[in-house]
């Protein structure tokens, strides 16, 4: 009988575990890794940057990531005031771009790409 509750657990505690990393959870480190691994090539293909510069981008929009999440998710605000708060956001990371350096047309090719991306992911989310 406690072999059958001590298999029970086991199963219960894997079942559980897998559920939470199939779900996001894990290392945030090897979560960046693994976007850093599929964003890198598309962002240096279609915004035809160097690989040093690409680097340099996805560090700046990873670094912006938690702001926008946290204002997407504040209930206590507008869509008025959410919208102002992201567009400081973007134009904060658009004066890192910049300081990069990175061209104005290699900006607006990366501020494409990942306006294009966050498209994706919406349409994905929604069924599209």
């Amino acid at each position: 009988m406690k072999k059958l509750f001590v298999l029970a657990g086991l199963f219960v505690a894997l079942f559980a575990a897998n559920t939470a990393s199939a779900q996001g959870g894990g290392d945030p480190q090897q979560m960046r890794q693994r976007m850093i691994e599929r964003v890198k090539p598309q962002l240096v293909e279609k915004a035809k940057i160097t690989d040093a510069e690409a680097d340099k981008v996805l560090d700046i929009y990873m670094a912006s990531q938690p702001q926008r999440r946290e204002v997407r998710m504040d209930q206590s605000m507008s869509d008025e005031d959410k919208a102002k708060k992201m567009a400081a956001i973007e134009e904060e990371a658009t004066k890192k771009y910049k300081a990069i350096p990175l061209s104005d047309e290699k900006l607006k090719a990366v501020t494409g790409f990942f306006e294009d991306m966050r498209k994706n992911m919406q349409n994905r989310r929604n069924g599209w």
